[in-house]
């Protein structure tokens, strides 16, 4: 990528991944000498900040399939002068490394995108060193209830029974129930330490500007859209907007729930 004004960097903390990754970050152990994998590192967040925080005696590689991501972080890393540090294209899937590599392993809200969470995990405990750690944030299934429960009795209301399906599928497949993750986790051969469950709250003035917003329009409006029959789809939209719109007339605002987990494993010798 071309290098953007020096005053890009500072704006470098996606807000979506901000309060996972600070769960993350207060959850790993700080050790000298260790590699670390950071898996999904889309813009750098955390994988840059673990590789300022660890220091040099640390080695921290990042994992992305994106290669607007690796240019991105490659052009961060170039700007802050981050020497130990280095991003890889590639899927959690395949990770290319040897075994017993990192002493550290870390993914915010990342391993729920990956093909195959249970290959991807089996990947993670094989480059795993003995007494590794391994620290996982993950979206819930009740993420944006507010916009679901709306969007569903809307679809409901007309009569679109299999697009209701097809909305609880994406659901499904994108934010697994904790005890599914739990098992899956412990099926690849790590134990875990603890479960931290939270969450925090999107707040718009309404369903306008929820659904303009970047974000919203980057990483949702796609897989909605998808699940809707192509002639009807701006006619859905227009219709749920309006409804949003009313729902934060009625309250004041719009408020959407982002209920999260952070998993913290190791690899016991």
């Amino acid at each position: 990528m071309s290098s953007p004004n020096p005053s890009f960097f500072y704006d470098e903390l996606p807000l979506w991944s901000a309060p996972f990754g600070l769960t993350l970050l207060d959850t790993v152990r700080m050790r000298p000498d260790i590699n670390v994998l950071d898996i999904g590192s889309g813009s750098g967040f955390p994988m840059l900040e673990l590789a300022e925080r660890m220091g040099k005696s640390c080695m921290i590689y990042g994992l992305d399939p994106s290669a607007d991501s690796i240019g991105m972080v490659n052009a961060k890393k170039e700007y802050k002068g981050i020497v130990n540090a280095r991003i890889l294209r590639g899927v959690a899937e395949e990770i290319p490394f040897p075994d017993e590599y990192f002493g550290l392993i870390v993914s915010n809200n990342g391993l729920n995108n990956v093909q195959d969470q249970a290959a991807s995990l089996a990947e993670c405990f094989r480059v795993a060193d003995k007494d590794a750690q391994m620290v996982l944030t993950m979206n819930l299934p009740y993420t944006m209830i507010e916009f679901y429960e709306i969007f569903e009795g809307l679809l409901t209301g007309m009569g679109l029974t299999d697009e209701v399906k097809k909305m609880h599928v994406h659901i499904d497949e994108k934010r697994k129930p904790v005890e599914f993750l739990k098992s899956l986790i412990e099926a690849s051969g790590f134990t875990i330490r603890s479960i931290n469950v939270d969450g925090f709250k999107l707040r718009y003035n309404d369903g306008s500007a929820f659904l303009n917003n970047f974000f919203i329009r980057k990483a949702f409006m796609e897989p909605w859209k998808s699940i809707l029959p192509s002639g009807q789809t701006e006619e859905i939209f227009n219709l749920l907007e309006e409804k949003l719109n009313e729902t934060a007339g009625r309250k004041g605002e719009l408020i959407m729930s982002i209920p999260y987990a952070c998993f913290d494993c190791e690899k016991k010798k």
